[in-house]
């Protein structure tokens, strides 16, 4: 009676995870459903400036040359405008997410602000 009993729970657990092997989303696509989609903007330098000074000069300096967070100095020469927005809009290590305290399109305008500086 055992036997059985084991048999149809060993059954029942296979099926579940066949089933759940074809239905879970895989890591490409949890990747691309948890990455923002950056708006399209036009740059406008003076108001990326006034963005940045607003939000990010405590952390990354005055001259955007490093304090608590790193240097954004050169930082369009190691990551491409869309990374930029990804990681503002989401944070990363100790960087907050800026996602709830300015709009997508400020945050691309920074990225696209950003991403010159190589």
């Amino acid at each position: 009676m055992q036997k059985w009993i084991m048999s149809g729970l060993f059954f029942i657990a296979c099926a579940l995870a066949i089933v759940l092997m074809f239905n879970l989303p895989g890591k490409e696509q949890v990747a691309q459903e948890n990455k923002p989609t950056m708006p399209k903007v036009t740059l406008d330098a003076a108001k990326a400036e006034a963005t940045v000074k607003a939000n990010c000069i405590s952390c990354h300096g005055d001259q955007l040359e490093g304090k608590v967070g790193p240097s954004l100095q050169k930082v369009g020469a190691q990551l491409t405008n869309e990374q930029i927005f990804t990681t503002v809009t989401k944070g990363k290590d100790a960087m907050p997410s800026f996602k709830d305290k300015l709009k997508p399109e400020e945050i691309a305008n920074v990225a696209e602000w950003l991403a010159a500086k190589k």
